[in-house]
Order: structure tokens, then sequence, then C-alpha cells
């Protein structure tokens, strides 16, 4: 039995690092051992492993500042370095004998200084008749945008956007997905997907689903298209999620209203209110636009979302667990009307191995108050109104397919506000240098 499973760890590994040739070359199969290590082998060919690590140092323009590049500072430093992310997936998939996916099972953790934690976990299941459906179950990310569903070991930009990071905190949630994606090239509807699903609603901000509504997810994307013959390409997609999140208390914050000659936010108290599901509702649209150079390509990325967001005073983000106060209390739920977009311009330097980003991104929590109104008395306005806008870029050196450099600045700017602490812009601009290593 020992000897058995040495031989069946050692295929495991060899088939992560080898080619599937070079390892039936080695087994004898005119034996009986040779037989059964190939059985083994062929079981277990499906399965796969991959992963990256980020280490990075960063300096901040002020001690204990927040941050959405890798969570906010501790209040006595303003540099650091940090394991950014440290990821390893492992995958199965099984293929029938016409090339088509049957079945694919997704595990992966993120380990840093900070801890351990699941990120996916899934299984999918494909349909064979058609080969056009797939059903997707478990912890996986949610179908809505582009940003969001790109992984964070390709996206050029250390970060995703303080929209992304605020509106799908984790990018992932537990749920089941429909997806329409044809797999035989010569299908006709092959440049289209379709993917629609309902969700808990918090992902992973939160230990466990807090109330029964569901959240319905569903995306539509036209996939990388060529336009001319020239080789540009383009792929574009559309996104809603239609959910919300029930209300403990009778309090209700809704913004846009005048308060004692002031715009702000007004409470309703009705009774009838406690029980009942507050909005959650993201609308969005994204394009990518790619255009091939002699060496390397140019691309231009654009993502906008608006909506109506529930949540709390002092945060706009999704709450993970129903939100109550120091004595128990259930806290009252703020509704706000949001949007926010980002823009990216990528450019290879003559090279693949060079290649330069600019990125410009603003998310405003609540479109409603502009930057003044935010802060004056009775308004009942916190920090989680202010819009910010970021301006940033930087240069990124690839090495090889399993190591990048990043260097990248952020340059961050917060409205004008009457807020203690918001009167003006605060010092919170962020260098990156970031190592990426990744097999």
């Amino acid at each position: 039995m020992t000897k058995h499973l040495l031989v069946l760890c050692l295929l495991l590994l060899f088939s992560v690092v080898t080619r599937a040739q070079f390892l039936t070359d080695m087994i004898d199969t005119t034996t009986s051992l040779g037989k059964g290590m190939f059985s083994m082998y062929k079981k277990y060919d499906a399965l796969r492993f991959s992963g990256y690590i980020q280490p990075q140092f960063q300096w901040i323009g002020s001690k204990g500042a927040e941050s959405y590049a890798g969570g906010d500072f501790p209040e006595a430093v303003d540099n650091r370095f940090m394991l950014r992310r440290g990821r390893l997936r492992v995958d199965y998939e099984r293929y029938n004998d016409a090339g088509m996916p049957v079945v694919q099972f997704a595990f992966q953790f993120d380990g840093t200084e900070r801890g351990v934690f699941i990120r996916d976990f899934y299984g999918r299941f494909f349909e064979n008749k058609w080969n056009v459906l797939s059903l997707t179950t478990g912890m996986f990310a949610r179908p809505f945008g582009y940003e969001v569903n790109r992984s964070s070991s390709d996206r050029e930009s250390p970060e995703r956007g303080r929209m992304s990071q605020i509106l799908m905190k984790t990018e992932r949630d537990l749920g089941a997905m429909l997806s329409f994606e044809p797999m035989r090239k010569d299908h006709p509807l092959r440049f289209l997907r379709i993917q629609a699903g309902l969700f808990n609603g918090q992902g992973l901000a939160g230990p466990a689903d807090f109330d029964s509504h569901k959240d319905l997810i569903a995306r539509i994307s036209l996939k990388p298209v060529p336009l001319n013959a020239q080789g540009w390409r383009l792929s574009a997609s559309v996104s809603c999620l239609y959910g919300g999140m029930q209300q403990f208390t009778r309090y209700i914050y809704r913004s846009g209203t005048t308060v004692n000659g002031h715009t702000g936010f007004s409470v309703d108290s009705a009774i009838t209110n406690e029980g009942k599901i507050a909005p959650r509702h993201y609308y969005g649209a994204d394009a990518q636009l790619q255009i091939p150079n002699r060496k390397g390509r140019t691309e231009f990325r654009a993502e906008y979302i608006r909506g109506t967001q529930t949540a709390t005073a002092l945060a706009s983000e999704t709450p993970g667990e129903i939100p109550v106060a120091e004595d128990g209390s259930h806290l009252p739920l703020y509704i706000r009307e949001f949007d926010g977009a980002y823009f990216y311009f990528l450019q290879h330097l003559g090279s693949e191995k060079h290649q330069i980003a600019l990125k410009y991104d603003w998310y405003d929590p609540n479109r409603e108050l502009d930057g003044r109104q935010i802060g004056q008395p009775n308004s009942n306005t916190t920090v989680a109104d202010i819009r910010f806008d970021t301006f940033s870029g930087g240069y990124l050196y690839y090495f090889n397919p399993h190591l990048k450099v990043v260097f990248w600045y952020d340059l961050v700017r917060n409205e004008t506000t009457d807020l203690e602490g918001y009167t003006s812009d605060i010092k919170d601009n962020v260098f990156t240098c970031r190592l990426q290593y990744r097999f």
C-alpha cells in the first residue's frame, strides 16, 4: 500500500511539471506494476496545480492612512513589506472522447502573514448533448463586470479599483450559476457568453448568510472578435445585480432629501419597515479594445457601474453580518445612489517584456450630494458619502512567464467636505513595488 501511495505521489508531481508523453514513455505497461501505475496516471492526470505569490513594498503619504492599495496602514506605519497574496489552486477536469469538458472541480486558498482563507471552492458540470450549457455551484467569482473577474495574477494594476473592491468585496460569493457558452469552435454563437446565478449576497465579507434574500446576478459577454484585417479585437459585456438585504430595524435612511435646509439623509421610521428588503441594484457595462503592434499591443479598457446601494452609516460596502451597535441593538441601514468607473491605457514598449499602464478610476458612493453638503449639521452624512478619484500608473517588466515586477503609483484625491479630517485632500498617495512569482 505504501509503495503504491509513493508511486501515486510521484506521478502527481510529475504531471504538473512534465508532459504526458514523457510519463507514459517511462511506464512499462508489460508488467503488472506498470499497468497499475498507468491506470493511476490516467485517473489523476486531470489534476492540475497552479499558484502565485506577490511580495511587495509600499510607502504611503501619512502614517496610519486608510487605503485600498492592499489594506489600511497601521497607526504608526507609513511603509511596509507585505505578502499581498499567496495563492495555491487545484483544478480537476475531465473530458469526453470528443474532447468536450464533462466536469470541473476547483479549490483555491490564499495564505499570507494575515492568515489562510478560502477563495474558490466549486464544482462545474457540463452538458454534452449540445455542449453549450454548464452549471456551477459553490464559492466562486460573481459574474459581474470585467475587473472583478480578471485574475489578480494577470491584472496590470496591483489592485482593483476602489469601486470594484467596495461593491464586490473579495469578488466571490456562495451560490449557483447557469452558463450558456458554446464549446465547439464551429458553433454560430461561439462569440457569446451568458451567465446568470443566485447568490447569498454578502460574499466572503461574512461567515454565513444572515437573511433569506438572494442576489440575482447576470452578465452577457461578447468574447474578443476581430474588427479588421490588422487584428484589432473588441470584447464587451453588460451586467446586472438585482438584490438587497433585510431591514432588521424600523429605521431606514435615504439620501438626496432636504433636512432643515440642508441636503442629506432623511429617516423613515415606519413600523412596517422592519423585515422588508432594502434594495441593492447595480447596472454596469464594460469594453476592451486590443490593437496589435509590431511587438506587443496597445489596449484600452473601460467600465461604468451605477445603481442603488444599501449599507451602513460609516461604510458603503455590503455588510457581511447584521449591523449591530456596541450595546447589541440593530443599526439602521443607509440607502445611497452611487456610480463609478475606471479607464485603462496599456502599451508595450517595443517588446512584450516592457509595458506601461495608465489608469483613472472614481467611485462616488452618494452621487446626490456634493462635497460641501457632506458634513453639514443634521445632514446625517459621514465619510462613507465622500467621492474619491484615483490617478495611477506604472511600469511592468516581464522577466519570463513566471516572474514579473511592477512599479506603481496611486495619486488619490478625495472631494473637499465639511467633515472633520476631510476639509482638504488627505495624504494617502501610495507607491507600490511588487514581484510576482507564478507557476
